[in-house]
C-alpha cells in the first residue's frame, strides 16, 4: 500500500512464501500463493537498489524482494523458480536438508570443505575442458568431485558424496556450467548435482569462462579473463562523461592483471575493464570535484594510458584492502 521496503523473516514453502516482522513470531505478515505466479530477475523497477527480483501473483499483484548480495538473490530465485516448476507439474517441492537425508555428522563444515577443494596442490583440479564444440575453462567435472570427497575421507561413499556436493551447490561454492548441469539446476530431481564426466562444475571465484572453439581472435580477445580471481565486490565508480557516481560489481584478476567491472544487478557480460600492467593505484583524500571527502575512502587507478579512474569504497579498510590487492596484481600479472 505504502510501497516501503522493510526487512522481514522469509520462508519458502511448496506452494507459497510467507514472511514475517521477526524470526521468533509464530505467524506469518503475509503469504504469496505461488500456483501461477511468475518471477522476474533481475527486476529493475528500482533502479538504485541491488539485488531485486519480483514475484507476480494470478491477481497480477507484484511482491518485490532485495537480497543483500547477487549469489544470495539468485539462490532464492532458483528454489522459487523450482517451487513453481514442482506445482505446475503436480509434484511436491522440498529444499533438501544435507543432514536429515543421510544423517550426516554435525561437525561437516561446507565452507572449511570448500577451502580444502580449491588448495592447489590437493584439491579438485581445475581443468580446460572442451564439449559441443565450447572450451570450458578453470572447471572440473561432477564424477571428479565425487571421486576427491570420496578419496579425501571427506564422506563414507558415492550416494553420501551426491548430497554433499548438492549442498555445496545449493549454498553457492559450486557453480554449473553447460547445459547439462544446469538443467539438473533447475530441475525438480532429489539431487541437482550430478555425478556424471559430462557434467561440468566450477568454483565461483575460479576465473571460469566459456569460449567457442572457433577462431584465434576469439582466443586473444578472451585472454584477459584466463586469471585467477583474488578479489571482488562492489565499488562506487565514477564515470568518465557525466562524472556521476554507479554502484559496479569489480573483480580483480592477475597474470594477466585486470580490473572488470559489472552491473551489479546481473549480467555476465562485463560493462568495461581496467588493464593493470604498469598502472599507478593512489589513496585519493579529496573527491575529483575538488571537494574534501569526508569518508577518505576514494581512490584511483591510473594506467599505463594515463586513463584516470576514480572509485569509492564502503570504509577506508576496505580501501586498503582493495588498493593492496591491486598492487599485487600488477606487481604479479602481465
Amino acid at each position: 500500500m505504502f510501497n516501503t521496503w522493510k526487512p522481514m523473516w522469509v520462508v519458502l514453502l511448496e506452494d507459497g512464501v510467507e514472511f514475517y516482522k521477526k524470526k521468533s513470531d509464530n505467524s506469518p505478515k503475509g503469504m504469496i500463493p505461488l500456483k501461477g505466479s511468475t518471477l522476474t530477475s533481475p527486476c529493475q523497477d528500482f533502479g538504485k537498489r541491488m539485488f531485486v527480483f519480483k514475484i507476480t501473483t494470478t491477481k497480477q499483484q507484484d511482491h518485490f524482494f532485495q537480497a543483500a548480495f547477487l549469489e544470495e538473490r539468485d539462490g532464492w530465485v532458483r528454489d522459487i523458480k523450482k517451487a513453481i516448476k514442482c506445482i505446475e507439474g503436480g509434484q511436491k517441492f522440498a529444499r533438501k536438508s544435507t543432514r536429515r537425508s543421510i544423517r550426516l555428522p554435525e561437525t561437516i563444515d561446507l565452507g572449511a570443505l570448500y577451502l580444502s577443494m580449491k588448495d592447489t596442490e590437493k584439491g579438485v583440479k581445475e581443468l580446460n575442458l572442451e564439449k559441443d564444440k565450447k572450451i570450458f575453462n578453470h572447471c572440473f567435472t561432477g564424477n571428479c568431485v565425487i571421486d576427491w570427497l570420496v578419496s579425501n575421507k571427506s564422506v563414507r561413499n558415492r550416494q553420501e558424496g551426491l548430497v554433499i556436493a548438492s549442498s555445496l551447490l545449493n549454498e553457492g561454492y559450486l557453480q554449473p556450467a553447460g547445459d547439462l548441469s544446469k538443467y539438473a539446476v533447475d530441475g525438480t530431481a532429489e539431487n541437482p548435482f550430478l555425478d556424471n564426466p559430462d557434467a561440468f562444475y566450477y568454483f565461483p571465484d575460479s576465473g571460469f569462462f566459456c569460449e567457442e572453439n572457433s577462431s584465434d581472435d576469439d582466443v586473444i580477445l578472451k585472454e584477459e579473463f584466463r586469471g585467477v580471481v583474488i578479489k571482488q565486490g562492489c565499488l562506487l565508480k565514477q564515470g568518465h562523461r557525466r562524472k556521476n557516481w554507479k554502484v559496479r560489481k569489480f573483480i580483480l584478476r592477475e597474470d594477466p592483471a585486470y580490473l572488470h567491472y559489472y552491473d551489479p544487478a546481473g549480467g555476465e557480460d562485463p560493462l568495461g575493464a581496467i588493464r593493470l600492467r604498469g598502472c599507478v593505484v593512489t589513496s585519493v583524500e579529496s573527491n575529483p570535484d575538488g571537494k574534501k571527502s569526508e569518508e577518505e575512502n576514494l581512490f584511483e587507478i591510473i594506467t599505463a594510458d594515463e586513463v584516470h579512474y576514480f572509485l569509492q569504497a564502503a570504509t577506508p579498510k576496505e580501501r586498503t584492502e582493495w588498493i593492496k590487492a591491486i598492487q599485487v596484481a600488477f606487481r604479479t600479472g602481465k
